[in-house]
């Protein structure tokens, strides 16, 4: 029986895959290992969204190799659909899987052997032949599960090379969604992250709508929460808002990429919104549900972006209420429209304005936390123990610590936040007498009060 390991770089809708491949593993002739244990094959799904990704893979090659020198090393995802020479280029690599045939790894592997081979081997073809759907979730290593709706994107966004990697937008039906959310609950998970490229644009091969889709997934039994990873701006209607507000099971948590807070940016870029359309979904929220965390993609140094602009976008994120922001530094990609645009911004000037905006997440992330302290909040609590604690997420998305037990595991409990901690980012909670005895004995409670 061969050893098989698998480790995934980039976004949810990555994890949700390299788990729905590691499960076509499941059986037999695999038995499946950590990634930092020796092992004879090391599966690697990438991303190339910055130049960063692209090098996290070969550390990650080298990573493996130091296990064992003498492993069978495939390399699949967004990178290896971009740039598959590069990759097969690495010292140590033996198969390269582009887009359309990286769910036939099993197959792949057991008809090229490593050891009768003396180069790589590329699977590669153009993205636009990857149009099938392949249905996947993450699953056996989490307690909160991410379910792909959505693969490919049909915009062209100035920055952004997920389209050439993923090809064009495409989604199954809802019923199909619905059944894998079924699945989903029956394994044991009681919260599903709704995941894709552009998960808002949801359905429109088949006359669905990412509405219908929640509407639907609200429904599943079993499932006490349901989160939305991300969505457009231009996609996130009213309806989508207020129907989340009313929600049995949604969370009042929404990920929205902005990108600049400038119209002029945002033009350059290929968006397809602007500030304004933004400022109202973000104080429809706040109206609907005050609680609600908001998260802001935001890219610095983007070409064109000169300092009075750059500014713009800070004063406008300032004046948001929104919770934190993922901030990104531009970093040049291959055959991407932003390439074509001047001026470009000296890399010293990039660092520093992403620092800026880090510091305006830092301040909005403590005024947003601030406001629950000694607040009663549900949190599901995960299995990972570190120095005697576990951690959840509450349903607005605020990380709370406490004493580890695994009574707690998968345990949705109410906790009144007690103390924040502003450099680990999390409240210390206690856990409330009601919750806790819909989950523990009476012997266990004195534990964790």
């Amino acid at each position: 029986m061969k050893k098989i390991a698998f480790h995934t770089l980039g976004c949810k809708l990555n994890f949700s895959e390299t788990s729905s491949i590691r499960r076509s593993f499941e059986g037999d002739e695999y038995e499946i290992t950590g990634f930092d244990e020796t092992a004879d094959i090391y599966v690697i799904n990438t991303c190339s969204v910055t130049l960063d990704a692209n090098r996290d893979c070969r550390k990650v090659v080298r990573s493996a190799l130091r296990q064992n020198p003498n492993a069978y090393v495939a390399v699949t995802g967004c990178y290896a659909q971009l740039e598959p020479q590069e990759i097969a280029e690495i010292p140590g690599v033996s198969l390269v899987l582009g887009a359309k045939d990286k769910f036939s790894l099993p197959e792949l592997i057991q008809k090229h052997d490593a050891k009768a081979q003396p180069e790589p081997i590329i699977f590669h073809s153009d993205v636009n032949d990857a149009v099938s759907f392949h249905h996947a979730f993450s699953s056996g290593d989490r307690t909160r599960a991410f379910l792909k709706v959505q693969d490919g994107c049909d915009y062209k966004c100035s920055f952004c090379t997920i389209p050439l990697a993923r090809g064009k937008s495409r989604s199954p039906e809802i019923s199909e969604i619905v059944e894998n959310a079924h699945r989903v609950a029956e394994e044991g998970f009681r919260e599903a992250i709704i995941t894709g490229v552009n998960a808002g644009d949801f359905g429109k091969q088949h006359d669905e709508n990412f509405l219908e889709l929640l509407r639907a997934v609200d429904q599943v039994k079993g499932l006490d929460r349901i989160r939305i990873s991300s969505i457009e701006p231009n996609l996130l209607s009213d309806d989508i808002i207020r129907f989340t507000a009313e929600s049995r099971i949604i969370q009042p948590h929404f990920h929205i990429p902005l990108q600049s807070g400038s119209d002029t940016m945002l033009r350059l870029m290929k968006r397809r919104y602007r500030s304004n359309l933004y400022r109202r979904r973000v104080e429809l929220i706040r109206e609907l549900m005050p609680y609600a965390c908001i998260g802001v993609d935001v890219i610095t140094g983007h070409p064109g972006e000169t300092e009075d602009l750059h500014r713009e976008s800070l004063d406008f994120l300032n004046s948001l209420d929104v919770s934190y922001l993922h901030v990104f530094t531009y970093s040049e990609r291959p055959n991407t429209h932003a390439l074509k645009l001047e001026p470009v911004i000296p890399k010293p000037i990039r660092k520093k304005r992403t620092a800026q905006f880090r510091r305006l997440s830092d301040k909005k992330r403590f005024e947003y936390n601030s406001r629950f302290k000694n607040d009663l909040r549900p949190v599901l609590f995960e299995q990972e123990e570190k120095d005697g604690f576990m951690y959840g997420w509450s349903d607005n998305y605020l990380r709370v610590e406490m004493p580890y037990s695994d009574a707690l595991t998968n345990s949705i409990v109410n906790c009144k936040l007690g103390k924040y901690d502003v450099e680990n980012q999390w409240f210390s909670g206690s856990a409330e007498l009601d919750s806790l005895a819909e989950n523990f004995n009476q012997n266990s409670l004195a534990l964790h009060v």
